[in-house]
Order: structure tokens, then C-alpha cells, then sequence
């Protein structure tokens, strides 16, 4: 079982999930594997954009 790290555990404690959570930091391996464990593990729906992408928020 891995540990959970601070940031996992405040992403636990929300009481809903966003609509979409963008993983926008890190190299991008990393970007993925933090993308897919949040999505394995919470349920939510991860994004990770492509460098200089652009993302309307509306």
C-alpha cells in the first residue's frame, strides 16, 4: 500500500469532486502518474495539458 502524501490527503478531504482537476506541474511523466493515482484512487476526472496549451475555464 503506498502512503499518502499531505497533498493526497488534502485532495481527500474535499466533499465533492471537481468537474475536471488539470495537472499542470512536474515533468510530464510524473504529471501522469500523479493524474492516473488520482484518478485510481479518488475517482476524478485529470487532465494534464500539453506545454502552452490553453484552457477556457468557463
Amino acid at each position: 500500500m503506498r502512503r499518502r502524501t499531505t497533498f493526497q490527503k488534502w485532495l481527500g478531504g474535499f466533499k465533492t469532486a471537481p468537474q475536471r482537476t488539470f495537472i499542470s506541474h512536474g515533468e510530464p511523466e510524473a504529471s501522469q502518474a500523479l493524474s492516473k493515482r488520482i484518478e485510481g484512487e479518488l475517482g476524478w476526472t485529470c487532465r494534464v495539458p500539453e506545454h502552452l496549451e490553453k484552457v477556457v475555464l468557463a
